[in-house]
């Protein structure tokens, strides 16, 4: 009798045990995990943590609705503390340990690039939401595309041509001078084509200057640029580096308009350089919240309810790719990262925030730009630049 007891005891711990392990709510086979590899430490930070927000929004509002497949989507976000190192071994976590089926890449184009390999080695699609080097999708030594690689942003190669024009026939400058984070692929990659396109209008480059990241003084070198009078200056880094340039450059007498690119989108970077001496700068990017579309607006609405903040460009594009893989998983009908990576290849007139969304071969979108002018601190629209 007591051996039938204890028979029936340990088939009843059992069950409890088998319960327990569900965890009383979703089990593991109703949940796609999704994985993000950012900036969330580091010179990037307010990058990441605008991208974070912005990849949750998106992983909320389709959760509310029943999720996917008839599954919860989770998200595992990983730092990679800005450094491209860092990057890869995020990727690398975020693939073989944590098991995700598809991850929103890093913000920088070097720290895409610096786990690119993993993402090839083990079948698993990464879309950046701002890398911008052409580098990223296209592998420079074979020249062929990269497989799992995609973004959601405009390349290089159209922000530097918009910047460039902007320069030429809205500001009428002849003569400009670049100043590049020699540290940063994105920054080299935009100076060259903002210079490329600038001489082919007519314009002269008086003076190219470069930096690294984390340089905090940058006054020997503006003074350099200084006597040779450009007419514009640009200045394709991140903001970090950028508002300390445009401070110093300000208080050198640089009062020349300075340009830049969408590195510069962060609230902090009037905090750095100063709200008066950002007055006469320019700066490219994806989307600008003062956007009248009805895409743009009900994404405002929705991340100021859920954090209180206008959303950034980050936050716009991090909601933008991942939803963006959300849709290539309903189309895969599947969460198998392969079938995922097919259909997300595949993505034709897709409405995002930033704008209708078709990617090209490269896995490249081809899509508008704006540019945002700096007004006492705050971003204003300027102009929508259509491809």
């Amino acid at each position: 009798m007591l051996r039938k007891i204890l028979s029936q005891a340990l088939v009843i711990m059992l069950i409890a045990a088998l319960a327990a392990g569900c965890g009383g709510g979703q089990p593991k086979a109703d949940v796609i995990k999704l994985g993000a590899n950012l900036e969330m430490t580091g010179g990037n930070a307010t990058f990441g943590a605008s991208a974070a927000n912005g990849a949750k929004l998106a992983i909320k509002e389709v959760n509310a609705k029943g999720g996917v497949l008839g599954k919860q989507l989770t998200l595992t976000v990983a730092d990679n503390k800005s450094e491209a190192a860092e990057a890869a071994n995020a990727m690398q976590k975020l693939i073989t340990q944590d098991k995700v089926v598809a991850v929103i890449a890093p913000i920088a184009s070097s720290s895409v690039i610096a786990g690119a390999q993993v993402n090839q080695d083990n079948k698993v699609l990464a879309i950046s939401p701002t890398a911008s080097n052409p580098k990223v999708t296209v592998d420079p030594a074979t020249g062929k595309v990269r497989d799992f690689l995609f973004r959601a942003a405009f390349i290089d190669p159209f922000q530097g041509s918009v910047m460039a024009n902007f320069a030429a026939k809205t500001l009428k400058a002849k003569t400009a001078a670049l100043y590049i984070d020699n540290s940063s692929d994105y920054a080299k990659g935009l100076g060259q084509f903002f210079k490329e396109t600038f001489v082919k209008s007519g314009g002269k480059i008086v003076a190219e200057e470069a930096y690294l990241q984390k340089d905090t003084d940058f006054k020997a070198t503006l003074t350099k640029i200084k006597a040779q009078n450009p007419d514009v200056l640009f200045v394709p880094g991140y903001y970090q580096e950028v508002g300390m340039i445009v401070k110093q450059a300000r208080e050198l007498g640089l009062n020349m308009p300075i340009m830049g690119g969408d590195g510069w989108d962060s609230a902090k970077l009037p905090e750095i350089a100063g709200t008066q001496a950002l007055n006469n700068t320019f700066f490219s990017n994806h989307y600008s919240p003062d956007d009248n579309s009805p895409a743009v607006k009900a994404f405002v609405e929705a991340y100021k309810k859920e954090y209180n903040q206008i959303p950034d460009a980050f936050a716009a594009l991090a909601y933008d790719a991942t939803m963006m893989v959300i849709e290539a998983i309903k189309r895969a009908n599947s969460a198998d990262p392969v079938k995922i990576k097919d259909e997300l290849a595949k993505t034709k007139d897709f409405q995002a925030v930033s704008g209708l969304i078709t990617l090209n071969a490269t896995h490249d979108p081809v899509k508008s730009a704006v540019i945002i002018e700096m007004k006492d601190g705050k971003q204003t629209f300027r102009e929508k630049v259509n491809p």
